[in-house]
């Protein structure tokens, strides 16, 4: 008896289809694999946003210390030439109605600096703190940022402290 003539034989276009199973596995894979690309694709985005809005932030920090820079101690202690809060934005609008971007609030505060330990030239000095606070709006959640930077302020400079001594 010839056993090959009796078994049962797939036809060759069976062979070629996937079953259901095999279907819904990779079906299921790629969805996993789009939903992590989309997140990860999107979270770096975010990540990129919140740099250039701390690099603006830091930007707008320097402008301001290096334009202190500039004023001597009578225009620094005794004069309101330097606003104690104004507002910046991340880019400026080049003619009215154009959007801005972000809306960081400025707050500068001059005064007596906290020494530990203390010495007898403080009253010559002045802490300047700029701080800067902006909201991100991150999905329905508000984000509130904080940034910060401080210097020192010296009324015959610093030379004149290092070299008189």
């Amino acid at each position: 008896m010839n056993f090959a003539s009796a078994t049962h034989q797939t036809p060759a276009r069976g062979r070629l289809a996937f079953a259901l199973a095999e279907v819904l596995v990779s079906g299921a894979l790629m969805a996993i694999v789009f939903v992590t690309l989309y997140t990860g694709m999107s979270s770096g985005f975010a990540v990129t946003k919140l740099a250039r809005e701390n690099l603006r932030a830091t930007q707008i920090m320097l402008e301001r210390m290096e334009g202190i820079r500039l004023y001597n101690w009578n225009q620094l202690c005794y004069s309101n030439m330097i606003p104690a809060t104004f507002n910046a934005y991340y880019y400026l609008a080049i003619t009215n109605g154009q959007p801005t971007g972000i809306n960081y609030q400025v707050t500068i505060s001059i005064a007596a600096p906290v020494l530990n330990p203390s010495a007898n030239y403080s009253d010559l000095m002045r802490a300047i703190t700029v701080t800067l606070y902006w909201i991100n709006v991150n999905g329905a959640a508000l984000i509130v940022h904080r940034c910060s930077m401080t210097t020192y302020f010296v009324r015959d400079g610093v030379q004149n402290y290092v070299y008189s001594n």
